[in-house]
């Protein structure tokens, strides 16, 4: 891997990523606007502050999770169809260094996406939190990359667009309903609680709800956040492995 070339793959996505304009709208404006929207549906209700900061801060890293990881498949398997990837692979560069440099373009977006939903909820929407804003954009982008993650791990499998979209009920929304934003994990089944404890976006919602509950950093939220980097790394050297440099 040569910081050189991981830089320049990460250049060539941003500088594609500024030419598809509605592309970037969807990247940066739709989960903001769907925090908004769910602020708009508690609304007059009489618990209408309480339920919003029970949900506002896990959804604030699921919309990101769940918003990379379809436009990044998507992305990249269109870059196979297209036998972009095919011509870029056949240069002198390692697929550890397309996929990090894809990784880190993704980051920068989801850097800037954070911070708009985070200058939103907390903000404008006035949604309770005691931790810094830093932490809550920190646990925000790391789950935005590991949504970018996965997205490049399966877009290694899937042979079109369509392929890469039916993952998302496998490895997405099983995490989303395991994750502990519908029901406490301590209390979920014992088989569903094992499974929830191997899937990293618990660990995003726990240390949302650490940053959201607590002023100061705790050992738990380093934890947590150590669990999203590994698996996002993990799931880039996976897809690393597994991505064919010659399309069947």
């Amino acid at each position: 891997m040569t910081p050189r070339i991981t830089g320049a793959v990460a250049g060539r996505v941003l500088a594609q990523l500024r030419r598809d304009h509605r592309t970037v709208g969807m990247l940066l404006a739709v989960p903001s606007l769907l925090l908004g929207l769910l602020w708009w549906m508690f609304d007059g209700s009489d618990s209408s502050a309480a339920t919003f900061d029970r949900f506002g801060p896990p959804l604030l890293v699921v919309f990101p999770f769940i918003v990379m990881f379809l436009v990044t498949s998507v992305t990249t398997l269109r870059e196979r169809a297209s036998g972009t990837l095919e011509r870029l692979l056949a240069m002198p560069m390692g697929k550890a260094d397309l996929l990090l440099g894809y990784a880190i373009a993704f980051g920068a977006v989801g850097l800037a996406q954070s911070g708009l939903a985070v200058g939103l909820t907390v903000g404008l929407l006035d949604m309770d939190v005691r931790g810094p804003v830093w932490a809550l954009m920190l646990v925000s982008v790391l789950n935005a990359v590991l949504g970018t993650a996965l997205g490049l791990f399966v877009s290694a499998f899937a042979e079109t667009e369509f392929q890469a979209v039916q993952f998302m009920p496998a490895l997405v929304l099983p995490q989303l309903l395991l994750c502990g934003l519908f029901v406490p994990r301590d209390t979920l089944p014992d088989v569903l609680g094992a499974v929830s404890d191997v899937l990293p976006l618990s660990y995003a919602v726990d240390a949302m709800q650490q940053v959201q509950l607590s002023a100061t950093w705790t050992a738990d939220l380093t934890v947590d956040l150590a669990v999203i980097a590994g698996s996002a790394l993990l799931a880039l050297l996976f897809g690393a492995a597994t991505l064919r440099r010659r399309t069947a």
